[in-house]
């Protein structure tokens, strides 16, 4: 797939890139050959070929989802400007 100059440089606006002429000639040529890789991917078969995660079969160790505060929400309040009752008080900002 051939990407001209005109679609480098709508990547590279949409992207937030500023990118000289030169940069765009530049551009051009390594965006195509990256599509055309891409394209190579699709010829590969991968009709019956099962989605996997890692190459070597593994069980990832788990443990049991306990939720708890960490303890530490009177020392977190502590470095509050201002706080009440164990809370942070910030200020009104809606009427």
């Amino acid at each position: 797939m051939h990407v001209d100059e005109k679609t480098v440089r709508r990547i590279a606006r949409l992207a937030r890139i500023k990118i000289t002429d030169q940069e765009a000639a530049g551009l051009e040529s390594e965006l195509s050959a990256i599509l055309d890789w891409v394209e190579q991917l699709d010829e590969v078969d991968t009709h019956g070929v099962e989605p996997m995660t890692r190459v070597v079969p593994i069980s990832l160790k788990q443990r049991e989802d306990i939720v708890k505060d960490g303890e530490k929400a009177d020392e977190i309040v502590a470095n509050a400007p201002m706080r009440e009752d164990g809370f942070f008080v910030v200020p009104k900002v809606v009427d």
